[in-house]
């Protein structure tokens, strides 16, 4: 019966001491003759495979760990009875037929003799005279089987130089059965180092290392973890594999391999985050040791990959002050430090364009992974020295003092990294200045990984005084390469608020791509899409039915629009859609908003919206709609004031905000604050802290404060009144509406969580261009050189009258004949440029009473071949009537 299935008795493993000849390295190794005062005698038997094992040994002697806990052990002078069996023999036929075995103890590995024929128990006996334990607490365990007492050594198999581990019941020490997994796998890894052939080893090996992590996984108790993960490293396992690893023996290097890799990748999917702190450790280890092979080695590589992986994925210190036994700065830096030369070898060859080669993705994932713990360690290591405990504390000094170090090492390495970046973006500026016409901004792969870097380095800056001005100063003067970045490689999953810190290095077009990767992608099979059929007449009542009672991740897909005993479908009639139904929507008559009395094009929502019961779901319906009309890159016309643009990115509303809400009150206000003090001390005013509005024919005061109808206005307050009174005006009184437009915004983005993250990133004229679009009367010669012909040639008579008339046509005639044409009304700031493609003129076979029509999906106007200018100018005159224009086209 196993020791371990005895649930009477508490018993104890010694832990492995299998690399027995490093004397240094793992105590003590005794022969049963020697006295504990000279234990460093010589061995009377030693093997050619003895030497070879001490050779590849030394290879990994930095990285044994040292001994744990140690049991004393005497060793005294006393001979075994059963040497008697030999004593007619000579000196050498002596030692020639008897064995040579070890039993391995915590502190002490007891090298011993005996005949093949001696009995187990008079092994026992041997080891109560050295070590004191009585013989009934003792167990000697060979190859994971328990030696039953009466056997023979030789009926138990017991060869030259084996490894017997004594087992006792002494309570002290911990996880017997974690220690008889991890000592069976070292052992069974010494002999294939030393040659020997084990069948089916590499499946051994896994299914030992699966059993110890196994054991792990059953551990209930936070506080055991260290100790069960520092019995791996007690019996370096990570030391012998490596061993393994580079031992010249055939097919023991594939053994290895095969080992590691399924160690590291059952740390990343066996276990629980909660042990990838302690686990790291163990990965540690054998990153340190293979990195002696070559920063090029794939199990090295692979090695560190996976350490990077478990340790952003826990949350523990890495300050060495506070982390006792974790990866710490100094067990990090070594890494990132690597990592960095890489990279930066990679930029230096990502300048040469034809090249097309750049940083590796892996490289920058680790790198990325890497300096997460290292940075959260700096700042645990700033805040220490923040404290003002350390001149009290020599041991906290020298620490900090190390760590110190590390935190000098990775600002070297941001100064190094950032002007290398430099150099980049102006290689990317002559490259782009070399380019021929037409071409555009072409980039390269090499580049590709540019953006990621900078992300890094931002993160670095927050660490070091004036590191962030000289990363800006940077950004700044390659302004134009970092928003082409941003456009070509910027991804939906990377997190941009890092860039938009400081607007000062982006531009529209690459804040606008920012802001539009917070929608979810527009699908494109049409079953997938959220469909909705609108009578033209009730088209505020049906479309809010049909948006504002949705589910959000039923819209975020993307709309499918038709209109009622119409056969026209598609982009085209959700484009005209949108159009119509912000015209309602901001219409002033349905009390929702309120027109600017300076700007008409621009809204901000009205106070009394509340005439109408269903106004806030209103609110929520029209926040949807500006949300989808964003998502869609429709156009519809109208832009929002900049109180209300203000109110939705959560800043506050200055007085320079109103001036175009209420021009009055800021011409007011201005006034107040701009008075002589001694006039308004007068009170010549007559104002106190209250505001009087009208509600429903009613007027009403509001007090700005508790208190406000008598608390007079003077030079002291008067800021604190102009305040108040901007706030009840702007923000106290829509704030409900607000809220609500602000939740239907939310409900469309991938997360509902931006919202306030969207309009901060956007200035306020990129929203207008976003929502209005251009406001430049269109180009005639760029509406030209972005259409092509179908049926007709561009030098045909008909294609010459066409663009003869729309160049006689006034700016609002053709806003309607390019809404007929495309249902756009408003072009994208780009112009013709900014469309989802080009435009089409087809030749219909129609008769040439017949009208243009329209393809609206597919930017295609279709028109017969009339027979002169003048029934062509007919035709077109019809159609670019407003009230035609706007409801006109086939599909």
């Amino acid at each position: 019966m196993s020791i371990l299935e005895n649930s009477t008795v508490d018993f104890v493993l010694y832990r492995n001491q299998s690399s027995k000849r490093k004397l240094d390295d793992y105590g003590p190794i005794l022969d049963e003759n020697d006295d504990d005062e000279d234990y460093a005698a010589d061995f009377p038997v030693r093997t050619k495979k003895d030497e070879e094992l001490n050779a590849v040994n030394s290879v990994v002697s930095d990285s044994c760990a040292p001994p744990s806990t140690a049991v004393s052990a005497r060793v005294s002078d006393a001979r075994s009875s059963s040497d008697a069996c030999s004593s007619a023999h000579s000196e050498s036929t002596r030692y020639n037929s008897r064995l040579q075995f070890f039993v391995k103890m915590m502190s002490k590995t007891v090298v011993m003799h005996a005949c093949p024929q001696d009995s187990v128990r008079s092994i026992h006996e041997r080891i109560e005279r050295i070590t004191g334990i009585p013989i009934m607490e003792q167990c000697l365990i060979y190859r994971g089987k328990q030696l039953q007492w009466e056997k023979t050594l030789s009926e138990c198999a017991i060869q030259n130089d084996a490894n017997l581990q004594m087992v006792g019941r002494m309570r002290s020490t911990l996880h017997p059965q974690a220690w008889v997994v991890v000592d069976e796998m070292v052992s069974l890894l010494w002999r294939l180092c030393r040659g020997e052939a084990v069948p089916n080893a590499l499946n051994c090996i896994k299914g030992l290392l699966t059993s110890y992590l196994t054991i792990v996984l059953k551990v209930e108790n936070e506080n055991e973890y260290t100790s069960y993960f520092n019995i791996f490293l007690s019996a370096n396992a990570p030391g012998v594999l490596f061993m393994l690893y580079v031992s010249p023996c055939e097919g023991n290097k594939e053994l290895a391999d095969g080992s590691v890799r399924h160690f590291l990748n059952s740390c990343k999917t066996s276990l629980d985050n909660k042990f990838y702190g302690h686990c790291a450790r163990l990965v540690l280890e054998f990153c340190k040791v293979l990195r002696r092979v070559g920063c090029n080695d794939p199990l090295y590589v692979l090695s560190r990959s996976t350490l990077a992986s478990l340790l952003e994925s826990t949350s523990v210190s890495y300050c060495s002050v506070n982390a006792k036994g974790s990866v710490l700065l100094q067990d990090i830096s070594p890494f990132v430090r690597e990592l960095a030369d890489r990279l930066m070898r990679d930029l230096d060859l990502s300048k040469d364009w034809f090249t097309s080669v750049g940083p590796l993705i892996s490289d920058m994932k680790d790198f990325t992974a890497l300096l997460i713990p290292l940075r959260k360690g700096i700042k645990e290591l700033q805040n220490l020295k923040g404290k003002g405990c350390v001149k009290e504390d020599q041991k906290l000094r020298e620490e900090i003092s190390r760590a110190s170090e590390e935190a000098g090492n990775l600002h070297l390495i941001f100064i190094q990294l950032l002007s290398k970046m430099g150099e980049c973006l102006r290689s990317m500026e002559e490259c782009l200045a070399k380019k021929l016409p037409g071409e555009g901004d072409f980039v390269y792969a090499g580049w590709s990984h540019y953006l990621s870097i900078l992300k890094e380095l931002y993160q670095i800056t927050k660490l070091y005084d004036g590191a962030e001005e000289s990363f800006w100063r940077v950004l700044v003067q390659r302004r134009r390469m970092v928003c082409l970045l941003i456009i070509r490689f910027a991804k939906r999953t990377d997190d941009h608020h890092w860039i938009l810190e400081n607007k000062a290095v982006t531009d529209f077009e690459s804040r606008r791509h920012l802001a539009m990767m917070l929608f979810p992608e527009v699908k494109e099979e049409y079953e997938e899409l959220h469909e909705m059929l609108i009578d033209r007449s009730q088209l505020l009542v049906e479309s809010f039915n049909y948006i504002g009672h949705a589910q959000p991740e039923s819209l975020r897909v993307g709309l499918f629009m038709e209109f009622k005993n119409e056969e026209a479908t598609g982009p085209g009639v959700l484009r005209e859609w949108f159009f119509l139904v912000c015209q309602e929507i901001f219409n002033p008559q349905n009390a929702l908003f309120v027109a600017c009395p300076k700007d008409r094009r621009r809204f901000f929502p009205n106070p009394a919206s509340k005439v109408h019961p269903l106004h806030l779901q209103y609110f929520r319906f029209s926040g949807r709609v500006i949300a989808l009309a964003l998502m869609h890159r429709v156009q519809v016309g109208i832009v929002f004031d900049r109180v209300f643009f203000m109110q939705l990115a959560g800043k506050c509303i200055t007085l320079e905000d109103i001036q175009d809400a209420d021009p009055y009150l800021y011409s007011s206000c201005k006034q107040i604050l701009e008075m002589d003090a001694d006039s308004i001390d007068s009170d010549a005013l007559g104002l106190t802290f209250v505001r009087e509005v009208e509600e429903l024919g009613h007027r009403k005061v509001i007090e700005l404060c508790p208190g406000g109808e008598s608390l007079v206005v003077n030079s002291r307050n008067r800021e604190k009144y102009v305040k108040l009174l901007i706030k009840n005006r702007f923000e106290t009184s829509v704030f409900e509406q607000v809220l609500h437009f602000a939740k239907g915004f939310a409900d469309i983005l991938a997360d509902s969580t931006l919202q306030r993250f969207f309009f901060a990133s956007l200035e306020l004229k990129d929203l207008d261009w976003m929502l209005h679009g251009s406001e430049k009367t269109i180009s005639v010669e760029d509406w030209k050189a972005h259409t092509d012909y179908s049926g007709y040639k561009e030098n045909d008579h008909q294609i010459s009258w066409f663009w003869e008339i729309v160049d006689k046509l006034s700016a609002e005639q053709r806003k309607v004949l390019l809404f007929f044409w495309t249902s756009v009304k408003h072009l994208p700031v780009e112009g013709f440029r900014g469309l989802a493609s080009r435009l089409y003129i087809y030749k219909s076979r129609e008769p040439e009473v017949r009208l243009p029509s329209s393809h609206t999906c597919f930017y295609r106007l279709c028109f017969p071949a009339y027979s002169s200018k003048a029934v062509m100018r007919d035709r077109l005159g019809v159609i670019t009537q407003e009230h035609i224009g706007c409801s006109f086209g086939t599909w």
